[in-house]
């Protein structure tokens, strides 16, 4: 049986394409269905719904063979036991840093000024701002990001951006572009070698596809 990790929204809907394009059709909608392992019509191959973040958790420790995982959720993992062969080019986004329209942040890194950073992504962010030389305090959230700088809670934000929008609707800017974002095929190192032909079909197939 391979077992493949997708977790629900914009990754599982731009995933399926890819799939079809290696034979697999998931034979349930999970919007629609309350199950958590989708069968497809490969009777060796099976889905399992999981949380985005915990999808590299999944592969790296043998709950799934294989996944899609964003390159943010990736990097704040890390890629321990995980193979990585295709960058799959869906689910496209950007990491920025965002202020209050009315916040001057060029002026206050150049003043070297100590920013309180609000961010789920706190080793990107570390990252980021040690190789500008710039010291920030991170504060934590999982929710709504956009509130923090609002509240006065933070005076930045490191998050994901796709259109910009619910930057826009809160009086936000986006000041720095860290990097962009796309979805990665990780597989189990151990699964690899246990079960190398079909996954290695599956991989060959997602490849294929990109390729056209």
């Amino acid at each position: 049986m391979i077992t493949l990790a997708l977790s629900k929204g914009r990754i599982f809907d731009e995933t399926m394409p890819l799939l079809k394009a290696a034979g697999i059709e998931v034979l349930e909608d999970p919007e629609k269905s309350r199950k958590l392992i989708l069968p497809t019509n490969q009777p060796d191959v099976r889905v399992v719904l999981v949380r985005a973040s915990d999808v590299p958790t999944y592969v790296q420790y043998g709950g799934a063979d294989l996944g899609v995982t964003g390159l943010d959720t990736l990097i704040e993992h890390g890629t321990d036991g995980l193979y990585q062969p295709l960058d799959l080019q869906i689910a496209k986004c950007r990491m920025s840093v965002a202020v209050r329209s009315d916040f001057d942040y060029a002026a206050m890194v150049k003043q070297g000024a100590r920013l309180k950073v609000a961010t789920k992504y706190t080793t990107i962010a570390r990252d980021f701002f040690a190789t500008k030389g710039v010291h920030v305090d991170l504060v934590k959230l999982y929710g709504s990001m956009e509130l923090a700088p609002l509240t006065g809670l933070a005076d930045a934000i490191v998050d994901l951006v796709s259109t910009g929008n619910t930057l826009k609707a809160n009086h936000l800017v986006e000041v720095e572009r860290i990097m962009d974002i796309s979805s990665r095929l990780v597989v189990n190192q151990a699964a690899l070698k246990m079960k190398q032909a079909p996954i290695r079909r599956i991989i060959d197939a997602f490849s294929a596809a990109l390729a056209k």
